[in-house]
């Protein structure tokens, strides 16, 4: 499966990019895809977030994300937008340089599942 990638390029700004994630069925937990988790956690935005975009930031740790409710727009510092609404998955990895600003489409709560990698 496709995944929306968030990365810090040479020029210290974040850039997206496409990334294929395994997506085998599992017959058993030693399956060779199975990646080593730090947990996970949810996330309710403020509703600040849908009247300014935040600051932009990097992410503290290389972390998946997953939108289950509402529509969220990612800006990177190269200029480049995204929308990403429920179902959708991405994996951040910019923990260096001026990182990417969120901002809400969605009035009302935007919920977003987080899962740190190890």
């Amino acid at each position: 499966m496709k995944v929306t990638r968030f990365y810090t390029g040479t020029d210290n700004e974040s850039h997206f990019d496409e990334v294929e994630v395994p997506c085998d069925h599992a017959e058993n937990i030693q399956h060779p895809d199975i990646m080593k988790v730090g947990g996970i956690f949810f996330r309710d935005t403020s509703q600040e977030l849908f009247y300014h975009p935040s600051p932009f930031h990097p992410v503290s740790r290389r972390q998946y994300g997953i939108v289950l409710k509402g529509e969220m727009e990612i800006g990177m510092g190269d200029g480049s937008k995204r929308r990403f609404g429920p179902g959708d998955v991405f994996l951040a990895e910019d923990t260096t340089g001026r990182g990417h600003a969120i901002q809400s489409l969605t009035e009302g709560v935007l919920r977003i599942l987080f899962i740190p990698l190890e």
